[in-house]
């Protein structure tokens, strides 16, 4: 999903009437449809616009959307479910037919591909590190079962249109001072469909198409990141006239863990060790996302020193034999409260090592940045 706001997109506020929203939707397309726009990211930009149209031309959707953002469309169409599809196909026919043009592209009733579709599904931190197979549950249309996708009712069938003789368009030739024009329109009678039906399926109310629950497992692969989307050809919406399916586009929730931090493919962490550690030195376990790992401490370690386990960090996408690391950084806990012999161990010692302060050059925080690259 987009990161920009929906009414920014289309370029309206947020009172716009649906005619606006609309006309805002249609001159956007034509400025950025892939096929005809040769700017730069046209077709990312297309997406952008159509998934904002997707949202605010759907009352429903447009609700939920100004009252709680894009967090009120997570539950409309199932967990995470969206499907913001217009197709290209369709809306290169009007552009170039609204300017009075046949396009000559292709006839209404030939293929088309089916609508790409959305979700999201949530890991924990492991199964993000180690990948996972997850079993989905979406909505999408499929095939009607009661009419086998032809739209009237078992017994009956469409009849071929007179008007346009099963084209689902019609054509008028003008005259015009630049010569003859040919101009396509959608047949009036059939609504371009190229047939007549006259007993509609009840199952699918003449669309053959009905939406159903579609359970699916996904493998997950290791390494995964927060963002990233899982592409499932064939699992999108039906294609038109045997067109291809579209597809299912996975799109990962990471959710954070307790203690560790990711950066790429490093995992950091944070670790408390109390001040007889750090002077005297210890071995000490640590816990990594494999289970807990020996560290030595040397005597003498100073706060922020990071110790790196090599082999320990989050497994590259593409090569799950080479993994990341593990970066411990280690902090002196100042105990808070103390009994009488503590208490009496470090007067000894404060008496010892003396009242001798050094001012450093760096601040704690510019430290931090340099150990950790920013």
């Amino acid at each position: 999903m987009s990161n920009r706001d929906y009414y920014e997109i289309l370029g309206v506020g947020r009172g716009a009437s649906d005619d606006e929203i609309k006309g805002a939707f249609r001159k956007l397309a034509r400025q950025y449809h892939p096929d005809v726009s040769k700017e730069e990211h046209a077709e990312e930009k297309f997406k952008e616009v159509n998934e904002a149209y997707g949202v605010l031309s759907d009352s429903d959707k447009r609700a939920r959307y100004d009252r709680f953002g894009k967090a009120g469309l997570g539950n409309m169409g199932g967990g995470g479910f969206h499907d913001y599809t217009t197709d290209f196909g369709d809306l290169f026919e009007e552009i170039l037919g609204g300017f009075g043009f046949s396009s000559g592209r292709r006839s209404r009733n030939s293929p088309r591909r089916g609508r790409d579709l959305q979700m999201q599904v949530t890991l924990t931190f492991e199964e993000a590190v180690f990948g996972v197979e997850k079993e989905i549950e979406f909505q999408r249309e499929e095939t009607c079962s009661r009419c086998s996708g032809l739209g009237a009712e078992p017994g009956t069938s469409p009849v071929k249109c007179s008007t346009c003789n099963g084209q689902g368009e019609v054509r008028q030739v003008r005259q015009t001072f630049l010569g003859q024009m040919v101009q396509t329109a959608t047949c009036p009678t059939c609504n371009g469909r190229g047939d007549i039906i006259s007993s509609p399926c009840k199952t699918c109310r003449d669309s053959g198409l009905e939406r159903k629950n579609v359970k699916k497992k996904v493998q997950i692969p290791a390494g995964v990141d927060n963002g990233t989307q899982i592409r499932l050809n064939g699992e999108g919406g039906p294609g038109v006239f045997g067109g291809p399916n579209g597809s299912l586009f996975v799109v990962l929730d990471v959710k954070p863990h307790q203690f560790f931090k990711r950066r790429e493919n490093d995992i950091l962490l944070n670790l408390d060790i109390n001040v007889a550690q750090a002077v005297l030195g210890a071995e000490i376990q640590v816990p990594t996302i494999d289970g807990d790992e020996k560290l030595k401490i040397p005597a003498g370690t100073q706060p922020g020193k990071i110790f790196h386990l090599k082999g320990k960090g989050v497994p590259h996408v593409r090569s799950k034999h080479h993994r990341g690391e593990q970066m411990v950084m280690v902090n002196v806990a100042i105990p808070a409260k103390l009994t009488k012999e503590q208490r009496e161990l470090f007067e000894k010692l404060a008496e010892s090592l003396g009242t001798t302060v050094k001012p450093q050059e760096k601040g704690f925080l510019d430290w931090l940045n340099d150990a950790f690259g920013g």
